[in-house]
């Protein structure tokens, strides 16, 4: 039952936030002695998100005698984990925000530097997602990644199938290639496409692309993104939501492994499939294209989020820990993470032409297309709403993937919550 299923899966996921934030406070909690030249920074999967070293290593090379300490956390206990680490006063003196819903939730706690006086300068110089950390004309982060979604593929399973390049889409005819790419059955299938379980791959893609506004409790714009998504589970040209809950599936392996044809997500994932390929750990030969859209012939709307860092309240070195957070997000950092895959939030036609040049990247027309959608919304309003109506987003989009509500009662139900438990 899922309720059960639930109840045991945040179960597990507590315990082990508990030992992981027994290990976080051993190092950098109250009490702890600060060593001056080491900076401890929260990242997030530290060996598949290849930018955090590319970082560090820059950082120390810049500041001879520094070194940079991470605080790894999984993916999927992060948000958990930092909101408890700062709510106990935790001294780690750089946190990564990993979306700006997270930002939203810290900054309004005054847990989070003024660092205005950082980014300021750097605006004018192609600084991009700026304005998602913005509060009453103040910063209290500074965005180094700016990502967006597009779609990737596999060009040889297209190849095989007959498909033709996925240019100018529209989700119909996604579907209907989705339904063709799919071959085989049981644990030799490969799905045409894979859609991860976030809300945003239903709901941010559908705001971006009918101008809604996921803060205003009315969420009838979000129905012909989940009738598309509900119908390629059941035709089977996708991964089942409840199937990739249960097995954990791990959205970079099964697009490695060549078990899907095409995968809508964020332009991170560049940097991994290309350290995979070049590690020899996949032999996917891969390109991307804008994601399809609701109609031929429009501009291309996609969404996206910027990736910032941020310096503690309680930072055991303030002053190292500002350092850091400029230098990741000026021209240094973005050459950096820039060598790696990585799309800089400093934007300038000598990083971009750097980024398509490296080893391992597709260059075909398509993919160099796909960089420059029209238009790139917000992946969620930053208010101090955010983090409330999220919640209740995710819950509801949850029970509507596995089948417990209909599209129309999950609809309802979430614009009720947010009316009720989030109101403005």
């Amino acid at each position: 039952m899922i309720p059960n299923r639930r109840a045991g899966s945040r179960a597990r996921r507590w315990a082990g936030l508990a030992a992981a934030l027994s290990l976080a406070v051993t190092g950098c909690g109250p009490g702890a002695a600060a060593d001056p030249n080491t900076l401890t920074v929260s990242v997030w999967n530290l060996a598949s998100t290849p930018e955090f070293q590319a970082l560090f290593d820059a950082f120390e090379q810049a500041n001879p005698g520094v070194t940079v300490k991470p605080v790894d956390i999984v993916a999927a206990d992060y948000p958990e984990k930092v909101t408890t680490m700062l709510a106990g006063g935790d001294r780690t003196d750089v946190i990564t925000m990993k979306n700006v819903t997270d930002y939203a939730r810290h900054s309004s706690r005054g847990q989070l530097q003024d660092v205005t006086d950082l980014v300021e300068p750097l605006e004018p110089q192609g600084l991009q997602g700026l304005e998602a950390f913005e509060s009453e004309g103040r910063y209290f982060a500074a965005p180094y990644r700016q990502d967006f979604w597009v779609l990737y593929y596999n060009k040889t399973l297209f190849q095989q199938a007959g498909v033709p390049a996925p240019e100018n889409w529209t989700w119909a005819e996604y579907a209907d290639a989705a339904k063709k790419l799919t071959t085989g059955s049981g644990g030799d299938k490969t799905f045409g496409a894979y859609h991860h379980v976030w809300r945003s791959v239903v709901q941010a893609i559908a705001a971006a692309q009918n101008d809604g506004d996921q803060l205003s409790g009315d969420y009838g714009f979000f129905t012909e993104q989940y009738t598309t998504a509900l119908r390629m589970q059941q035709d089977g040209s996708v991964l089942d939501y409840g199937a990739i809950t249960t097995q954990q599936a791990d959205y970079r392996s099964t697009f490695e492994r060549a078990r899907t044809a095409m995968m809508p997500m964020g332009t991170w994932y560049t940097s991994s499939i290309i350290k995979a390929k070049r590690e020899g750990d996949s032999q996917v030969d891969w390109a991307i294209a804008p994601l399809p859209q609701r109609a031929e012939g429009g501009e291309v709307a996609t969404f996206g989020s910027p990736t910032a860092f941020a310096a503690n309240r309680n930072a055991d070195n303030s002053d190292l820990a500002r350092e850091f957070v400029a230098f990741a997000a000026g021209e240094e950092g973005a050459k950096a993470i820039t060598k790696v895959g990585v799309v800089p939030a400093l934007r300038s036609e000598a990083l971009t032409d750097a980024y398509f040049q490296l080893d391992g990247m597709a260059k075909d027309e398509l993919s160099t297309a796909a960089f420059r959608p029209d238009h790139v919304a917000l992946e969620m309003p930053v208010s101090k709403r955010s983090s409330a109506v999220d919640t209740i987003l995710k819950e509801e989009h949850e029970l509507i993937m596995v089948g417990e509500k209909s599209v129309a009662d999950g609809i309802r139900d979430m614009g009720e919550r947010v009316r009720t438990e989030a109101p403005e």
